[in-house]
């Protein structure tokens, strides 16, 4: 391991205001390889303490895939000299900071919708919905996920959250997780109390999620979908006609026939799909695999709406333990098999929507 790899390992972290690698804009410096671990320097242009950890934790994350359990960081304001060198090097000029908008769905919002999608329940789209938002969070972008299956509400137990959120000045204030903002029906029913409304009770709660609560400044939203085509998924097509959508399916024939008529609303809302996730493509044991659901389903699916297949993911579950401080039920690990398959679709998403 040299200086060099680190630096390539790293090549993908952006500065926020430069939107540029910081490893182009040598801004990640005294990187220093030793038998014991990684010590390097990092400068900031933006002196945010969420930045600074969501920074910290990817950088610790990506090393530690290639082996470096011991990685020092120490992290320093951008000086005048550092803003002369890295104009005199011919980088952009500092773009303006994105306006933070409270109402996501305000003219100005510039946070980036992605409604995650299936045809039917049980194919494992909440899975997809928490670890595509935790990947995108370890990928440096500010990440919020809206739990938007009012019924069958499972985000928070998923993503290992006990906590409720505050209300401060007539504002939610969402729970944090994983680096991901998190709001969910399940926050505001008693006792996993059934959910018995109508349609305009849920249309009018599922605003107030994204009017009436304490965002920031956002990248990426994730939207929990319920599965079907009922009136809390037309809802959110409505509300939101600039978001884009991944579809879920299994790889069996039937559930991804199902899936095809969620990619259909998707198509008259007009709303982009950007890809579909082939979940529990397989069971892997040692190096055979055994295709449980069959095979073809989501290749066959992505053809049908025109679009590409974003990943493959095996059927099985986290190896997370109860004892652990960060414990999850649903969140792949970013060192694992699969936490690196989310890590892929993250990238494909980011491409896709900043291309």
């Amino acid at each position: 391991m040299t200086r060099e790899h680190i630096l390539e390992l790293l090549k993908d972290v952006q500065d926020p205001v430069y939107r540029k690698s910081m490893v182009e804009l040598h801004l990640i410096k005294d990187v220093m390889v030793k038998e014991s671990g990684v010590a390097l320097s990092v400068i900031l242009s933006s002196d945010e303490e969420e930045r600074k950890q969501q920074l910290r934790q990817h950088i610790t994350e990506t090393l530690q895939k290639e082996g470096i359990t011991d990685v020092h960081i120490r992290f320093r304001a951008m000086t005048e000299f550092d803003r002369e060198e890295i104009a005199r090097k011919g980088a952009p000029a500092p773009q303006p900071a994105k306006p933070v908008v409270t109402d996501l769905l305000a003219d100005g919002s510039s946070t980036t919708f992605i409604a995650v999608a299936s045809g039917k329940g049980g194919v494992g789209k909440s899975t997809v919905a928490v670890n595509l938002a935790v990947a995108l969070a370890r990928k440096g972008k500010k990440v919020g996920i809206i739990d938007a299956d009012i019924y069958g509400f499972s985000v928070p137990d998923m993503m290992g959250i006990e906590d409720r959120p505050e209300i401060v000045d007539e504002k939610i204030h969402p729970i944090e997780r994983f680096g991901v903002k998190v709001i969910s029906m399940g926050f505001f029913v008693q006792d996993n109390a059934p959910v018995i409304w109508r349609g305009p009770m849920l249309g009018k709660m599922l605003k107030n999620f994204f009017s009436e609560v304490e965002w920031g400044e956002i990248d990426y939203i994730v939207l929990d979908l319920p599965p079907g085509t009922g009136d809390v998924a037309l809802d959110v097509h409505q509300m939101i006609p600039q978001s884009k959508e991944i579809i879920v399916t299994t790889p069996h024939a039937t559930a991804a026939f199902v899936a095809a008529r969620a990619g259909a609303m998707a198509v008259h809302t007009n709303h982009e799909i950007i890809g579909v996730v082939e979940n529990m493509s397989y069971y892997a044991f040692g190096d055979h695999k055994d295709y449980v659901f069959g095979r073809g389903g989501g290749a066959k699916l992505a053809d049908e709406l025109h679009t590409q297949l974003l990943a493959q993911i095996p059927l099985g579950a986290p190896d997370n333990h109860p004892a652990e401080p960060d414990y999850s039920p649903s969140v792949y690990k970013a060192d694992t098999e699969v936490g690196g398959m989310y890590l892929e679709v993250a990238e494909a998403v980011i491409r896709k929507c900043e291309s």
